[in-house]
């Protein structure tokens, strides 16, 4: 390839990285993309992945997604309920090439991180269909995925967003050592708990929660109530850097779950309760 060639491929991958990291990606996050707090810790690597409506910082080492984010907001009336796709798709952007079969046989769950149902009523068929990808997806045990995350995803739309209008909602594993793969794939590692972290940005307000692995799915939501800073130590990650510093001190030490009206909210049903069991 003629040298003029190369200069003018790599001026345009300069180009679509600029457009992609200072216009499309910021769009997608409130206050900054989480990032990792300490640079030499090849476990809170992530990779940037773009989809329809979420943004995911992936693993490779893991095979997980360490964050996802996305914004919520009431969604139209008439919005479709679509059906689920039977298959979860393997992202060809995963160097390791997670797949929906090694999860199969392993005693967990393929849980979404950005929930199917949000996504798909607020951003249509193409945001469902990323949140198939197996890049969105962390091993959960059913009574998590099927009962308590669930109940809470359905706060998140249902309740939240009807709210304030606008929630942005961060969310991901907590990995504790030692370390442990699910049993049918070294590919993918087990987390041992996971938050969600729920902005109003126009009321200032924060709502944090840590659920582990090993929970019934019939207690209340308000039992896992957290801080922002205490899902940083646990991740390593830091969150909403685009924050003042005072605002940012304030948010992230916040448990206040009187705002949200939680202690009303934290025995409701989830949506698929009296319809079967959630499909993993």
């Amino acid at each position: 390839m003629p040298l003029s060639a190369w200069l003018l491929a790599a001026v345009a991958a300069g180009g679509w990285y600029a457009f992609e990291a200072y216009v499309e990606r910021p769009q997608m996050a409130w206050m900054g993309e989480p990032a990792a707090a300490d640079w030499k810790n090849p476990f809170t690597w992530t990779r940037t992945l773009r989809n329809h409506g979420f943004m995911v910082g992936y693993s490779d080492l893991r095979g997980d997604p360490l964050w996802v984010v996305y914004a919520l907001k009431p969604p139209p009336a008439d919005a479709p309920h679509l059906k689920r796709p039977s298959r979860f798709s393997t992202d060809w952007r995963g160097i390791n090439r997670v797949s929906h079969d090694d999860y199969t046989g392993s005693g967990y769950d393929r849980g979404h991180m950005a929930p199917n149902h949000a996504i798909s009523v607020v951003y249509g068929r193409e945001g469902q269909a990323d949140t198939f990808k197996m890049t969105n997806i962390t091993p959960q045990k059913p009574n998590l995925n099927e009962k308590l995350w669930q109940r809470l995803e359905a706060l998140e739309l249902d309740q939240f967003a009807k709210q304030f209008g606008k929630v942005w909602v961060v969310t991901g594993p907590i990995f504790d050592p030692p370390s442990e793969r699910i049993p049918s794939s070294w590919r993918v590692e087990v987390p041992d708990a996971f938050y969600k972290i729920i902005v109003a940005p126009e009321a200032k307000k924060v709502l944090a929660f840590v659920m582990p692995q090993t929970v019934r799915g019939d207690e209340p939501l308000d039992h896992y109530l957290t801080s922002v800073d205490s899902i940083e130590k646990r991740t390593g990650l830091d969150f909403f850097a685009g924050l003042d510093d005072p605002t940012e001190d304030r948010l992230e030490a916040e448990v206040d779950p009187e705002p949200w009206h939680l202690r009303d909210l934290a025995r409701l049903p989830g949506r698929y309760y009296g319809q079967g069991k959630k499909t993993p």
